[in-house]
């Protein structure tokens, strides 16, 4: 979503708020922003499109000034455009917004009654009348700021700042992240500690219903009845690594290459391989006494749930309840005190999936977070954290947190089947042996690029896919659907390889390329049957399975991506770098903007 910044430095802050905006940039957004006060001035320059279009504008006008704001916006309100892009003014107000302001057309119709106009079709404008109102009638800056917050709905995180005091910023958050970085006489405003990477390491986090008065040489945070309120000052560790391609092209191609390696580090967290067992970390439950869990997610994350539920069912017999977290939180699903609920996020921020927790968290359901980011709000709301140990994944489609994501479960899932006396002792050892295996497999897939660019040369020839799998293959096969969609814009769906008699085979004829993914296990011969449905109607089938599956699978291919023979446990992981692949060089042939997709969001603050 949206990216934030603010300084209240020593220097001339723009450049350096620009330079924090590209960090932010894996967020996805549309425009971009910054403002500054100089001489009791503020000044503003915006941009339509992407940063160097702000960079081109701030070469040919400079903006002075040691305080500034800065923001990337992803449009809920208005259209991608300068007039729509933040910072908004108004009456030597200044405001950067993320999120939804949701009473904001009650709030226009009673400002433009008191005769504010509106140049812009954003929600956030609102924000800088209302402050700007409370000043007109007296109120001192902090003061106009605190009486405007208490008037609004919905979530949003803001920095706000006054053209008639070159030492102030307010900031505040409700629902979307916002971070304080301490600096020696100078004082910083982030959506996330990389954005505040290169200028400090000290990070104090604002919890939700907090805002925040930042000058050069201090800060107070209060909640907002106006009480004054400590929080945690900490070190951040996102300023330990490097947010750059290598010398890949695009960000997306440089984590689908470092899956071995954090998978690998991922794995070892949760299990011994020297003594073939899951780690004895403390968990606020027991595995042994529940009777189900929950597990909950959105886009990607929630495809990596579907694929624990069937590894929990199977393996250790226990009973799953799972959802997209936009419907898992309004169902209202009746939670026993039996119950274990976990949710899965990359950024730790999606909204949908905090709501669902803290619906969880009344239930007075035990939780866990699988997450990537460990200072996030699931992170700390919950009993405890399950880190993917990713590092900062900057393209807008996942790919290594996936992964990282199935790591957690599958030994999560070793855990809870030793614990459940599912599984003996020697099967314990023979899972995580598979699993500790899951690196070198995954760098033997990787060889496999040079193929996977062929064929995806020719998958961007058509305009619709479909993909089809069985058991664990069917959540990949809708991970494969959703990778190629996001980034290369083809349409593709993924489904159920059984489901192909009960409807999508009306589709399939010689402009439907069907993916099939089918390692050759217990079922391979059930899947090998739909294959020779799509055959028969002239489809052109992609079949990515292992040596044994190639040999028997008794019908002709446009191509056949031989992976590895891997334990059936964690083909899974596996598995998901070819598709990976497949998407993201397409997307390559398309010509699309492959870490940014259109209308696509990193992070989800919002509903």
């Amino acid at each position: 979503m949206c990216g934030i910044v603010a300084i209240v430095g020593k220097s001339p802050v723009a450049p350096l708020i620009v330079d924090a905006l590209k960090r932010l940039e894996y967020r996805g957004y549309d425009s971009a922003g910054v403002a500054t006060v100089e001489h009791g001035k503020l000044g503003r320059r915006r941009a339509e499109g992407k940063l160097v279009n702000l960079d081109r504008r701030l070469k040919d006008e400079p903006l002075g000034g040691t305080i500034g704001i800065g923001h990337t916006r992803w449009a809920t309100h208005g259209v991608p455009n300068e007039t729509n892009a933040h910072p908004h003014f108004s009456d030597g107000v200044a405001i950067v917004h993320n999120g939804i302001i949701e009473n904001f057309a009650e709030l226009r119709d009673e400002l433009r009654r008191d005769g504010y106009e509106f140049t812009s079709q954003t929600d956030t404008e609102v924000v800088a009348h209302l402050v700007a109102r409370e000043l007109a009638q007296g109120a001192a800056p902090v003061d106009a700021a605190h009486n405007a917050l208490k008037r609004l709905q919905g979530a949003f995180a803001l920095a706000i700042m006054f053209s008639d005091d070159e030492d102030l910023i307010v900031g505040a958050r409700n629902g979307p992240p916002l971070a304080v970085g301490h600096g020696e006489g100078e004082m910083f405003l982030g959506s996330d500690a990389i954005a505040l990477a290169p200028f400090t390491n000290s990070i104090t986090y604002l919890e939700d219903g907090d805002w925040v008065v930042v000058r050069s040489n201090a800060m107070q945070i209060f909640d907002m009845d106006g009480n004054k309120v400590e929080r945690r000052r900490q070190q951040s560790l996102s300023t330990s690594f490097m947010v750059d391609k290598g010398n890949r092209r695009h960000f997306m191609e440089k984590e689908i290459h470092e899956q071995p390696e954090v998978i690998g580090h991922t794995l070892a967290h949760y299990l011994d391989f020297t003594k073939g067992a899951a780690r004895p970390f403390d968990l606020p439950f027991d595995f042994a006494s529940l009777d189900r869990i929950a597990i909950s997610a959105c886009g990607t994350a929630y495809l990596a749930g579907l694929i624990g539920k069937y590894w929990f069912e199977r393996y250790a017999r226990l009973p799953v309840d799972i959802d997209v977290a936009s419907e898992f939180r309004y169902r209202e699903i009746p939670i026993s005190k039996q119950s274990a609920a976990f949710f899965v996020s990359q950024s730790g921020e999606t909204a949908d999936t905090l709501a669902s927790l803290r619906y969880c968290r009344k239930a007075g359901v035990p939780i866990g977070a699988i997450v990537n980011v460990r200072e996030s709000t699931i992170a700390r709301e919950s009993d405890i954290v399950l880190p993917t140990l990713a590092g900062p994944e900057i393209g807008v489609a996942s790919t290594k947190a996936f992964t990282c994501q199935l790591s957690v479960l599958a030994a999560l899932a070793v855990r809870a089947a030793s614990a459940r006396g599912t599984i003996s002792p020697d099967q314990e050892r023979a899972m995580v042996r598979s699993l500790s295996e899951v690196p070198r497999f995954a760098t033997q897939a990787l060889k496999l690029e040079g193929q996977i660019e062929q064929v995806s040369r020719e998958l961007s020839h058509y305009r619709h896919v479909l993909y089809l799998g069985r058991d664990t293959n069917y959540p990949l096969a809708m991970e494969g659907a959703l990778k190629l969609k996001e980034i290369s814009y083809i349409h593709a769906e993924g489904y159920a390889a059984g489901e192909l008699k009960h409807g999508p085979i009306a589709l399939i004829d010689e402009q439907m390329p069907v993916i099939v993914i089918a390692p050759h296990d217990r079922i391979f011969e059930k899947t090998v049957s739909n294959m020779q449905e799509v055959a028969a109607r002239g489809g052109k089938i992609i079949l990515i399975t292992d040596r044994k599956g190639a040999a028997n699978a008794t019908v002709k291919t446009l191509e056949t991506i031989i992976l590895p023979d891997v334990p059936e446990f964690v083909a899974p992981i596996v598995y998901a770098l070819p598709i990976q692949m497949l998407a993201y060089y397409t997307a390559v042939f398309m010509g699309t903007d492959v870490d940014q997709p259109r209308n696509l969001a990193k992070s989800v603050t919002v509903e």
